[in-house]
């Protein structure tokens, strides 16, 4: 008898394969004679459609809303229904006598295997295998801790209810919303608050009028000082009447206080965290970043789970720290990751707190040494920002002096404020030493000054910035400090529950809002659309608000500790899902397509719609139930032959257009001969291989001596 392993994805599988010598490959999965490890592909069951309870409901009609099951089914993906037969087939194999769930350790994770053996009605044992890292170390350890399938049951009940309780909303929103107003709008819990933070951050910038002010700064003894007594002032006379008391004297130190003080590096790296890092550093979009450490974690092994949202590491880890620390040295880092080698390192670090430690720890690198070389520029960057980061925090905390200078001038008051580096600590990753200022060591109490230059410089208050992807990925962790939320409680929770979304599903959510042209981003900041600020006029207020999510996830997480009963979650979620839908109806409001256009349809006649894309624009019908698209502008890879820029795309087929910012244009014809000289220009193998050939009698040619030593 066999204990079947089940993974979440084939790269996955394979890892576990290797680890445990599991080497006979089979039809989707493999085999020993102890263990037969198999995969999902992501989900292979899911939610129903409404199409799928009933036939009717494939047309969308407000009159059928809302749509609510009394017991939700669901379904075998189609695309992936091979592989959940080779799944099934071997769950219910009789040389299987138990199951180990191998899918991410997590909510989503356990969500992705109870879907399949609750579908199979599986009635064998489960294991569970609840790892961070797919190294082989890290997978031994795992399966010598295998737990008790039976413990993670309110883990599954949780991700249950969120499955089904987003599918009874967002179904019967969305529809209810598409319908009663006959145009492509789309409801969700995390998605609209997301839209309303986006509308929210516009209004503050649009209503934000700047506010001049002034300051005052005067060089004294070699040092630049600042008016303390005002720090800034409206009135502009006011500080000149200052200058004018203090022009030509001489000034006197009150003081001077030296103070050691240290600084520690920022927190070890969460997944929000490390997206926000990176769209600063590189302008990668959060789901860039997301994929990239996907890869980073599953094909090369290099660094941990990545979907945390933890910034801390658990007691039971710190025998790992230097074999991680190990790891580095195969990098840029190897210098300061050597003289690390030689610390000692204990639970009591600051990054180690096992209370802040829910299912993952912070994004770390595993013990497996990088070859950079084999890594892409975007692998590459986001594995030595996790390593620096490891980095710094086992390195001393950064060592200054803090120092102060009181200057007084008659009756006016300037400070002098400086740091100077004792230890450099952490910060010598990125940083040479400071240069110290030697003149203030000649200061001392009572020490007079020549004041020899006064400044008044002009200030303009600044509003708040756009959104970019990374600071909103951030503004949907803590909600609570956008929104004005009177009852504290409220804010608490949102707090608590880490705001709308989850580490793993903000990206998508942001992604989703681009392509449903709810939101659009104009060089880095991101605004709302005409289409986005409707939805948010005409979606019940509970929807537009952060709370509904907050709650939801206090529920959730009272559900994955046995505290709270998933049915009545689900009870609670059909009654609003009820009222919801009644509002909508009830509704008196319009909906205006300010992007229609004359272009007819090709499909149903009526006027279509511009949209605009991530590379471009397109018409699409303004029925939601005919779904008719076509292309009017994109960004091809073509480049302009004058400045070789890419070109944009106008039209399709024969009629079709190609333009440069620079004013270039050529039709499809003339884009389509270019091309054709071009590779016309190209000796092809065949032709080079005829001339090489020493059968056809040329003697002395050139040609061929210059390519005797070239392979083909």
């Amino acid at each position: 008898m066999k204990s079947l392993i089940i993974a979440e994805k084939p790269s996955v599988g394979r890892d576990i394969a290797s680890t445990l010598n599991i080497n006979e490959k089979r039809n989707g999965y493999f085999e020993n004679n102890k263990y037969i490890v198999t995969w999902a592909l992501g989900h292979l069951v899911t939610n129903a459609t409404p199409e799928q309870y009933d036939v009717n409901y494939k047309e969308w009609k407000l009159n059928d809303l809302p749509i609510i099951p009394n017991k939700m089914k669901t379904i075998v993906i189609s695309k992936t229904k091979k592989q959940f037969s080779t799944v099934q087939s071997l769950i219910n194999s009789t040389k299987v006598k138990d199951i180990i769930i191998a899918t991410d350790a997590g909510r989503e994770g356990e969500l992705v295997a109870r879907l399949i053996l609750d579908k199979v009605h599986n009635k064998k044992p489960i294991k569970r295998l609840w790892i961070s890292s797919v190294t082989n170390k890290a997978i031994k350890d795992g399966f010598n801790k295998l737990q008790d399938g039976r413990k993670f049951n309110n883990l599954y009940y949780a991700a249950l209810a969120r499955s089904e309780a987003d599918w009874i909303v967002g179904i019967n929103a969305t529809r209810a919303l598409t319908t009663k107003y006959d145009a492509q709008l789309s409801l969700g819990r995390v998605q609209t608050p997301t839209i309303q933070l986006v509308q929210m951050r516009q209004n503050e910038i649009n209503q934000f009028k700047p506010q001049t002010y002034y300051t005052m700064k005067i060089n004294a003894g070699g040092l630049t000082f600042q008016c303390t007594q005002p720090q800034s002032h409206s009135d502009k006379s006011v500080l000149e009447n200052i200058k004018k008391e203090i022009e030509g004297q001489q000034g006197q130190i009150k003081s001077i206080s030296r103070s050691h003080k240290k600084a520690y590096p920022q927190q070890l790296y969460n997944l929000t965290d490390l997206q926000q890092d990176a769209y600063k550093r590189y302008h990668l979009g959060p789901k860039e970043t997301l994929n990239t450490l996907q890869t980073l974690y599953e094909r090369h092994k290099l660094v941990t789970y990545p979907r945390t949202d933890s910034n801390y590491l658990t007691d039971d880890m710190v025998d790992t720290l230097k074999d991680r620390l190990q790891a580095i040295m195969a990098t840029s880092l190897k210098d300061f990751a050597k003289r690390q080698m030689s610390q000692t390192f204990s639970p009591k670090q600051r990054f180690i707190n096992n209370s802040k430690v829910s299912d993952h720890h912070a994004i770390i690198p595993t013990e497996v040494r990088p070859d950079i070389s084999q890594l892409s520029q975007r692998e590459s960057k986001i594995y030595m920002m996790i390593a620096q980061r490891y980095l710094e925090n086992l390195m001393p905390p950064h060592e200054y002096e803090a120092i102060a200078i009181e200057l007084e001038i008659g009756k006016q008051y300037f400070t002098f404020k400086d740091k100077v580096t004792t230890k450099l600590g952490f910060k010598a990753v990125y940083e040479s030493n400071e240069s110290v200022h030697k003149q203030v060591d000649k200061l001392q109490k009572g020490t007079m000054l020549n004041v020899s230059k006064i400044q008044i410089e002009q200030h303009e208050t600044t509003p708040p910035s756009y959104f970019n992807e990374g600071s909103l990925l951030k503004a949907m962790e803590s909600p609570q400090k956008f929104f004005d939320l009177s009852d504290k409680k409220h804010h608490k929770t949102l707090k608590d529950t880490g705001g709308i979304g989850t580490v793993a599903t903000r990206a998508d959510i942001i992604e989703k809002l681009f392509n449903m042209n709810a939101i659009e981003s104009r060089d880095g900041k991101i605004k709302v659309t005409s289409k986005g600020k409707q939805i948010l006029e005409l979606a019940p207020q509970k929807l537009t608000s952060p709370l509904l999510t907050a709650e939801w996830e206090e529920k959730l997480l009272l559900i994955e500790q046995g505290k709270y009963d998933a049915h009545k979650f689900i009870s609670e979620m059909k009654t609003f899902t009820k009222n919801v839908v009644n509002e909508i109806k009830e509704s008196e409001q319009n909906y205006k397509h300010d992007n229609l256009t004359t272009t007819e349809c090709p499909t149903c006649g009526k006027f279509m719609i511009k949209v605009k894309t991530k590379n471009g624009q397109m018409l699409v019908c303004q029925d939601p139930q005919c779904k008719t698209k076509k292309n009017v502008q994109r960004k091809t890879n073509a480049r302009c032959p004058n400045c070789s820029k890419k070109m944009t795309l106008f039209g399709r087929g024969k009629e079709a257009v190609y333009r440069c910012v620079c004013g270039h244009t050529e039709t499809q014809a003339q884009m389509d001969q270019r091309y054709k000289n071009k590779k016309s220009d190209k000796v092809n193998k065949k032709d080079l291989k005829k001339y090489m050939n020493k059968d056809e009698g040329i003697e002395n040619n050139p040609f061929q001596d210059a390519l005797k030593d070239l392979k083909f």
